[in-house]
């Protein structure tokens, strides 16, 4: 279930409207999704999409209410790796580009495609458009994710995330010099009141927590520094976010890079680099590790480090 309080920036807003922000959907499928009885407002399950609603209502919304003309299928043409698998979950490399399951604008060619034709079995696995999926990573970000080959393994993983007893770490490269080597940044992010599409530090967005820690600085060709930042929740788009929100933006991101040059980069520089969860079955903790994809490897050689005593 996704839960979204209706921002200022949304006051007066069609429900269906808002519902298909929340879901990525079209305005005509969250409709759809309205009239099956998959959305509430103030808990109370709401009958139609043309009521209008103000700042400060809660919509909730069933994502497994969204209609699909047929479940994902299987496509061997979708590349990635796989750095583990076993009988409950399988440990992906995901490529900087590939969108991890099928959504408004993007119906097929999707990871979830890809999986399903190497794990057949997924298909019964949590919902029927992200069979498998038990957690984010944008489309744009490359590194470590874990899908259930179970649905017993996808309800235990799913519970590890929400209680953040599985961790996530990634690479990011920013722009400037943070002033303390290590911080916590702990603000809400929710909808943005100025652009729906975009998300954005608000007083009455959900909790968010990004640590970070400062594992290099450069000087050129700018003032850059590189941050191991470490999730407590996982919120969309959190990094990219919050990062922005203290003046240090990913290093190409089209949306919240703060119309800095990208430097080259066709995608912001984000690498899902580690992943910590306890195993389904055994209960063993379990530790995986991704190399720096190529292309942000490449990147990072070229800028000039600033040394220790400099």
């Amino acid at each position: 279930m996704i839960i979204e309080t209706v921002p200022p920036a949304l006051a007066g807003e069609r429900l269906d409207r808002i519902v298909a922000f929340m879901l990525d959907v079209s305005r005509s499928t969250a409709s759809t999704v309205i009239e099956a009885g998959g959305v509430s407002v103030d808990g109370q399950r709401a009958t139609s999409g043309k009521v209008r609603l103000s700042a400060g209502q809660e919509v909730a919304a069933d994502p497994a209410t969204v209609p699909i003309e047929q479940p994902p299928q299987a496509d061997v043409a979708v590349q990635f790796g796989v750095i583990y698998e076993d009988d409950e979950i399988i440990v992906i490399d995901k490529p900087a580009g590939l969108v991890v399951h099928p959504g408004a604008g993007n119906l097929d060619g999707t990871l979830v495609n890809g999986l399903l034709a190497r794990y057949p079995e997924i298909a019964a696995v949590g919902e029927q458009i992200r069979p498998g999926i038990v957690h984010r990573l944008d489309a744009g970000s490359s590194g470590l994710l874990v899908v259930a080959r179970t649905q017993h393994a996808a309800d235990v993983l799913m519970e590890q995330f929400a209680s953040h007893h599985a961790t996530r770490a990634y690479l990011a490269l920013v722009w400037g010099h943070p002033e303390a080597p290590h911080g916590v940044i702990d603000a809400p992010i929710g909808r943005s009141r100025r652009d729906p599409l975009r998300m954005a530090i608000v007083a009455d967005g959900r909790r968010s927590r990004t640590e970070y820690q400062v594992l290099d600085r450069f000087d050129s060709p700018a003032e850059l520094a590189l941050l191991q930042c470490n999730l407590e929740t996982g919120r969309t788009h959190q990094i990219r976010v919050h990062l922005s929100s203290i003046n240090h933006p990913l290093v190409g991101d089209p949306v919240y890079g703060q119309r800095r040059p990208k430097l080259q980069l066709e995608r912001p520089f984000l690498h899902a680099i580690e992943l910590v969860l306890d195993h389904p079955s055994t209960g063993d903790s379990m530790t995986f590790r991704s190399e720096l994809a190529p292309d942000l490897a490449a990147r990072l050689s070229s800028l000039r480090r600033v040394e220790p005593d400099a």
